[in-house]
């Protein structure tokens, strides 16, 4: 199949000097590439899932989940606000 790719200039360069000093073609070494990068996703391991230890007074607020950032830095603002409000 022909189609049209956009490559960095310098990645172009070294991909032919390669090629032509392997006594291969481009197409070949792009082939080679992708197939060698596509297999590799196929073999990563899952993810562990990891169990966050917490600590200090009664780990997380009600409603605040570990998994999302956007709570905790929520969190964090509002607390920082009512100490402000606190030392007024």
């Amino acid at each position: 199949m022909r189609t049209t790719v956009r490559l960095d200039d310098e990645l172009l360069a070294e991909a032919k000097r390669h090629a032509a000093r392997t006594g291969r073609t481009l197409t070949s070494l792009i082939d080679e590439g992708l197939r060698e990068v596509l297999a590799r996703g196929e073999r990563r391991a899952p993810a562990k899932r990891v169990e966050l230890l917490t600590g200090g007074r009664g780990g997380l607020q009600p409603g605040v989940r570990s998994d999302r950032l956007t709570d905790q830095l929520d969190l964090m603002d509002s607390e920082r606000f009512l100490d402000l409000v606190d030392r007024s």
